[in-house]
This record gives C-alpha cells, sequence and structure tokens, in this order.
C-alpha cells in the first residue's frame, strides 16, 4: 500500500510497554516519521495514512476476543486498507480466525486488505500459507537466547556488557517465502 490508507492496528493492551513499542514502530515506519516516543503519534494523514475512528483496538490478550474485534471491525468498516495485530492473538484460535479471516480472502490475496501480523509461529505460518495474512512479522527467540547467554558469559569473565539494545533481527515472511523466512 504505497500510497497509504486508512490502517487499524490491534494492540494487546493499553500499558503493555512491548505492544506500545510495537505500535509506535508501525506509526513511524508508515508515517515515514522518527523521534517519537512510545507508542506514536496517532496516524492522521502523515504519509498518506490516518487510524481509523476507534482504533487502536485492545484485545488485553483475550484472543477469542480479538477475533470479534476483527470481526466486528471490518464489518463495519469494509473498505479499511490495512490491519496490524501487534501480536499473533487471533491466529492463536485458528478456527475461529480462519471463519472471521474468510470473506476477506480474496481481499488479501488482491492486495486491497493487508493483514500482516507480528509474531511467525508454525500455527501462524500455517494460516498464511492459507491466506489468512500477507505476511508475519517475528522475533527470534532462539537467537534472543542466545545472545543472553553470550553476554553472561562474557560479563563472567570481566568483560562490559554489551550494546543496549542488542539486535537480534527479525523474521519478515510473505506466503511466497514462507518456507524459507524463518532464520534458524
Amino acid at each position: 500500500k504505497p500510497d497509504g490508507g486508512t490502517v487499524c492496528i490491534q494492540s494487546g493492551g493499553a500499558a503493555a510497554a512491548n505492544h506500545n513499542e510495537r505500535m509506535q514502530g508501525i506509526r513511524d515506519t508508515l508515517g515515514a516519521m522518527s523521534g517519537t516516543t512510545s507508542p506514536g503519534e496517532r496516524l492522521t494523514g502523515q504519509n498518506g495514512w490516518t487510524e481509523a475512528d476507534g482504533c487502536p483496538l485492545y484485545t488485553d490478550d483475550d484472543f477469542p476476543r480479538s477475533v470479534q474485534q476483527f470481526e466486528d471491525f471490518m464489518a463495519a468498516n469494509p473498505d479499511l486498507d490495512a490491519f496490524l495485530p501487534t501480536g499473533g492473538f487471533p491466529q492463536f484460535v485458528p478456527d475461529a480466525n480462519r471463519a472471521a479471516v474468510e470473506p476477506y480472502k480474496d481481499d488479501i490475496a488482491s492486495g486491497k486488505l493487508a493483514l500482516v501480523v507480528a509474531d511467525t509461529l508454525p500455527v501462524q505460518i500455517d494460516q498464511m500459507k492459507e491466506g489468512y495474512s500477507a505476511g508475519q512479522v517475528g522475533q527470534r527467540p532462539f537467537q534472543m537466547g542466545y545472545e543472553v547467554m553470550k553476554a553472561f558469559a562474557q560479563m563472567a569473565a570481566g568483560g562490559a556488557a554489551p550494546a543496549d539494545p542488542t539486535y537480534t533481527g527479525l523474521d519478515v515472511c510473505t506466503p511466497e517465502t514462507a518456507d524459507t523466512c524463518i532464520a534458524q
């Protein structure tokens, strides 16, 4: 969606620092901004993007609620350009998510609706392969654990703590790269 559009962000909770930082990243990236503070500035036309009224939606990490929010929001806003959960909430109840997203699969396939979800767990990649999302962006938990242990060993040997933050990278997956996008 290079020309922007209307977006709805779905987050875990208003006080969840990790989700607020993800929301900041979404807003900064779509709005071509930098230097904002978490949770970022609401999109009101920056770089062509506007947040839909009523968004962000907060799931309070209630997975069935996240699916219901998607269904209700899409029914009320059928011309939405992008729906972006900051966590895998709806995909963690796969049957309910498939039923909710099914009416929009053609829009996802055509690019009319950008449904891109955080996290890249196998249950999510399977749904993406089936056309229930246009993409997934996930953390690298193995790399995180590896870097932590490497830092502990370095500090135990008298070395300095690593730079903060330590970037471990992200896995960015599309249906076309689904079988190769997860770093090992």
